[in-house]
């Protein structure tokens, strides 16, 4: 549903955030490069003052340099805004405190200057040696993060191929009644669902449920849906036609919370096609289902407020005849369709729907959902999953 129900590994993430979600196992190592980075600057002085500083105040220059630029990483990736508060005051309180070090050791170990040439030669291997170490564990890290980030990226691959078997374009058709149904991720992994479940006496349920939010979660919980649904709906031959769909929505509903989040749910619009032209459908909190009349008659749509499927113990769900002559079209789509927006944040809603529908109505199924599809990719950015199901009644 909402952009920000993306799981972290698929939303643009800011630096702080990264870091800190990184274990303190992975994060150690980047902060030991950045230790020996930053003690460059110990170094430094020393040249400076052209080599004439004791070795010891040198290295604890360093070292210090090198643990205030490691207090950085790890205030920005484990403690909160005081403690940035408090570093940014230390910077200012540096060079004083590195004098006060350097004063303290000369006079509490009776240090004494060193010649300039070697003082040189020493700060240059040591920026050398110090820049080497802080390069090999830069590369150390980066190598594991790499190799993270592609273990993530091939399950997300291995995640979308298994939403292309979960969900693959549906087509199917009775003798009453022509069914097409896709579905465009707007991610790798979806939470969108559309599906046709054939019944033992014929008739075909053809539904559409919506999983709040997109990524693996969604996808994860969009497969345990569609596994329900087909397994609930193989008794039901003990229920009456118009029966089925509001028994099926309670079910779902009982059955979701034992396996979700407790912020999850699904919204729902399912359709009961019979072989002898009946049509019953039942709605839970889905978008308009959008009627064609091919007789000319204003285009109708049907509503329903009832609650989503996992969110709460509803106790039972309604559902509804719907009339239906040779030529009408019945369509489904998801809000990703219908709240798209364009530059100004006009949603595109349910009347353009209508009129892609009414320019498009005599053509092939497939050629209908391509072209809705087109119209809103055109009116502005996918930022949910897109889902449309069409049913002709012949």
């Amino acid at each position: 549903m909402a952009a920000n129900d993306k799981p972290w590994w698929l939303r643009p993430v800011a630096p702080q955030a990264y870091f800190r979600s990184l274990p303190i196992g992975r994060l150690s190592v980047l902060i030991t490069a950045v230790f020996f980075l930053f003690s460059v600057i110990g170094f430094y002085v020393d040249l400076l003052y052209k080599g004439a500083l004791p070795f010891a105040a040198v290295l604890a220059i360093a070292i210090y340099c090198g643990l205030n630029a490691s207090l950085w990483v790890i205030v920005f990736s484990r403690l909160s805004r005081l403690y940035l508060l408090l570093l940014i005051i230390l910077q200012f309180l540096s060079g004083r405190i590195n004098t006060a070090l350097v004063d303290w050791m000369v006079h509490a170990f009776d240090l004494q200057p060193v010649p300039s040439e070697a003082g040189i030669r020493f700060a240059g291997t040591a920026i050398m040696s110090v820049v080497a170490l802080s390069y090999i564990f830069f590369i150390v890290f980066i190598r594991r993060e790499g190799k993270e980030s592609l273990r993530l990226r091939t399950e997300l691959e291995l995640a979308h191929k298994i939403q292309e078997t979960l969900v693959p374009p549906v087509e199917s058709r009775n003798p009453r009644f022509e069914i097409y149904g896709a579905s465009q991720p707007s991610d790798k992994v979806g939470g969108d669902l559309v599906d046709v479940v054939s019944l033992p006496n014929g008739d075909a349920i053809a539904y559409v449920a919506d999983i709040a939010g997109h990524g693996l979660p969604a996808g994860i919980l969009m497969g345990m849906l569609k596994t329900a649904t087909r397994t609930a709906l193989e008794d039901d031959a003990a229920h009456e036609p118009g029966r089925t769909l509001p028994i099926l929505l309670g079910r779902l509903n009982r059955v979701l919370p034992q396996v979700k989040e407790p912020h999850m749910y699904a919204t729902f619009t399912g359709l009961r096609l019979g072989v002898d032209g009946s049509v019953f459908y039942a709605l839970a909190a889905s978008p308009p289902l959008v009627h064609w009349h091919a007789d000319g008659q204003p285009v109708s749509q049907y509503e329903e407020p009832q609650f989503p499927l996992g969110l709460l113990p509803v106790s039972e769900f309604e559902g509804h005849s719907l009339e239906v002559r040779p030529g009408d079209l019945l369509v489904v789509a998801t809000d990703g369709i219908l709240e798209v927006t364009d530059k100004l944040k006009n949603e595109f809603g349910t009347e353009r729907l209508k009129s892609v529908i009414a320019a498009n109505a005599n053509g092939p199924l497939p050629k209908l959902a391509a072209r809705l599809l087109e119209t809103v990719r055109a009116f502005g950015p996918q930022l949910d999953d897109q889902t449309i199901l069409v049913v002709r009644c012949l």
